[in-house]
């Protein structure tokens, strides 16, 4: 049987505002406190992580993602970022939920190996 599993992407004017990968990017600097490890943690190079973090910040009216205070260095998420992965993951769901049906016909067509 193929396993298909529908994933979501946000676009704002024809460009890329949100996806799974950027939402992970969130979730890993939420959980670490760092962009760096959540970099390490998803296999991804600073500097990818980096430019992932800025490309968010740059499109929402508040930073997602903001340096702790305090001259220990890391990172974490503001309370938008919060905010923002919470509605996609529940925007997420409410997708899921809804395409259940028509998936699973679309995998009963499927002789994907």
């Amino acid at each position: 049987m193929t396993d298909l599993r529908l994933t979501l992407r946000i676009d704002a004017n024809g460009k890329p505002l949100l996806g799974h990968g950027k939402i992970r990017l969130l979730e890993q600097i939420e959980e670490t406190g760092s962009i760096s490890a959540a970099a390490r943690a998803m296999g991804m190079s600073y500097r990818r992580a980096w430019l992932l973090v800025e490309s968010m910040n740059s499109v929402f009216r508040q930073p997602l993602v903001a340096a702790r205070p305090g001259g220990g260095g890391g990172a974490g998420l503001s309370d938008d970022g919060r905010k923002v992965l919470k509605l996609y993951r529940e925007i997420e769901k409410i997708s899921r939920d809804a395409a259940t049906g028509p998936l699973s016909d679309l995998c009963g067509m499927c002789e994907v190996p």
